[in-house]
Parts: C-alpha cells; structure tokens; sequence
C-alpha cells in the first residue's frame, strides 16, 4: 500500500492524465498540425524536472506512432519536442504569460525549422539543394500557421487549468496535502497556514 501511495502522487498522477489526454487528441480528427504536442513539452519543462519532464511528450508520440505509424522524420520531430521540453526548463523560474507565450511561439519555430529539414533530408519530394529546401519551407508555411495556432491555444489550455486548478485547490483546503511542482513558488499558502497556526 505504501508503495503504491509513493506510485499515484499527484504529480505521477498529472504526468499519466496528460500523457492519455495527449494520446486521445492525436487520434480525433483534427486541422493538420493543430496538435498538443509541443504545448505539452513546454508544460512538461516547467511544471516537471529531470528525465519525466523529457520522457512524457516522448512517450506521448511514441505511443501514439505505434498506431499511426512511423516515418522517416521522426527522430526530427521528437528532436525539436526534446529542445521544446529545455525552453520550459529555461523559462520555469521566470513563469509569467509573456515568457510562456514565447516559449510557446518558439517551441512552434524550432518544430516548423527542424522537421521540415526532416521532410528535405529524408525525402524525395523535393530536389536535394538549396533551392529545393526553400520549397520545402515555402511549402509548409499553411501548417505552420496551424502549429502556431493550436501551440498557442492548448498552452492556454494546459497552463490556464493548471493554474486555475492549483488554486482552487489551495485556496479551499479540498486537498491539505496536495504539493503541485512549482507550488512553494507560486502559492506559499501552506506555509503561511502553518505559521498562523503555530503562532
């Protein structure tokens, strides 16, 4: 029992519910690379530290490629989520709507840049020179309007119910023991309770 107390922390708890929630939207239809993905590393590389902050979107697509299939591109495309994933680390002690909106915004870029060299590389759609990679850029400009689109709407979505929730749940008292990553930073609550009690 007590090993298994130690298994469903909230944080593992949060980490498995992303992870399905992620998985699921890959496979409801949807508009060509508004996907949560990158939205999710980013969240990933604030909210957790370490391997796990790395190993969810990773898990995340590679699940998801087991039934959707696997492609050339790939290690590009898991690649940019990885440096996506180091952005979030970067900006997680200076967290704020504009440093997630640019973390977001270049989390879209580096995944628009790197895969589409992906597409140029290991592919024959277009000639192998220069010219040929700027077609290929040219050419996904539409998808990348629609990464930057969805990037920026399920960071709304992560970082907003996140948030929304963690304070909920401190300001009400429903879960005492309840420690969300960054809590200490951003809600002191529990301190401060503790103090007013024991003064």
């Amino acid at each position: 029992m007590e090993k298994l107390k130690k298994i469903l922390t909230p944080k593992n708890l949060l980490a498995l519910g992303l992870l399905v929630l992620a998985v699921i939207l890959r496979f409801i239809p949807h508009i060509p690379n508004f996907a949560p993905v990158t939205a999710l590393a980013l969240f990933a590389g604030v909210y957790f530290g370490g391997a796990s902050a790395y190993l969810l979107p990773l898990a995340v697509m590679f699940i998801s490629d087991i039934f959707l299939g696997f492609h050339s591109t790939m290690l590009f495309v898991y690649g940019s989520l990885l440096l996506t994933v180091t952005i979030g680390q970067f900006i997680k002690k200076k967290k704020n709507p504009a440093t997630i909106l640019g973390g977001t915004i270049a989390g879209s870029i580096l995944f628009f840049i790197i895969t589409n060299f992906g597409v140029w590389l290991t592919t024959n759609w277009y000639a192998p020179d220069l010219a040929g990679l700027i077609r290929c850029y040219y050419m996904a400009i539409p998808f990348f309007r629609n990464s930057v689109t969805g990037d920026i709407f399920y960071a709304i979505m992560l970082f907003g119910a996140y948030e929304l929730a963690v304070f909920v749940i401190h300001k009400s008292e429903l879960l005492p023991n309840f420690d969300p990553p960054m809590a200490g930073k951003r809600f002191p609550l529990r301190r401060r309770r503790k103090r007013e009690k024991s003064a």
